[in-house]
């Protein structure tokens, strides 16, 4: 049996960056296999899902290149799948004729509905029943930071810095 490293023989930082890491691959592939099986959705699928039925309005295409963990190109590629499948609507974009905005339609909400049933359900004894409202937040917290950083450092111009990115 292979010998596990104690948190306290690693540095504070990266055992939490590396536990970060493990938790989202371990929940992701948990989810991804609950949701193929139950609605033949791949956490990808649901994820664009996710960030359509979290808006009022029709989402322009390149907003969601932005916002998933997705590239632009898989955005795309997912997007055609849920519109082949009568999950998702593309509608030429009222404020720029060059967009094209994406929402869901009835039958993308139902199953929405449904795959986000699934989801909280698979991830309940492993997230949400183990973790108190403190644990929450702070993972929340974390996550806020994390993403204006990166947005930040999105709108920095190039300045050929060798300063390392975080």
């Amino acid at each position: 049996m292979p010998k596990k490293l104690p948190q306290a023989e690693m540095p504070a930082a990266d055992y939490a960056f590396y536990g970060l890491v493990w938790a989202g691959t371990v929940m992701t592939e948990r989810v991804d296999r609950a949701l193929v099986k139950a609605h033949d959705l791949p956490v990808s699928w649901f994820e664009v899902m996710l960030w359509l039925v979290s808006s009022p309005e029709p989402v322009p295409a390149s907003v969601l290149g932005n916002s998933t963990m997705l590239s632009r190109s898989q955005v795309s590629r997912v997007v055609d799948a849920l519109q082949a499948r009568g999950l998702v609507a593309r509608t030429p974009s009222e404020r720029d004729a060059r967009s094209v905005e994406v929402s869901l339609t009835a039958e993308g909400r139902r199953v929405f509905e449904q795959a986000d049933a699934t989801r909280r359900e698979v991830l309940a004894p492993v997230f949400t029943d183990l973790l108190d409202e403190h644990d929450i937040e702070a993972l929340g917290t974390v996550w806020r930071k994390l993403k204006a950083e990166k947005e930040k450092l999105g709108r920095e111009p190039a300045t050929g810095s060798t300063r390392p990115r975080r």
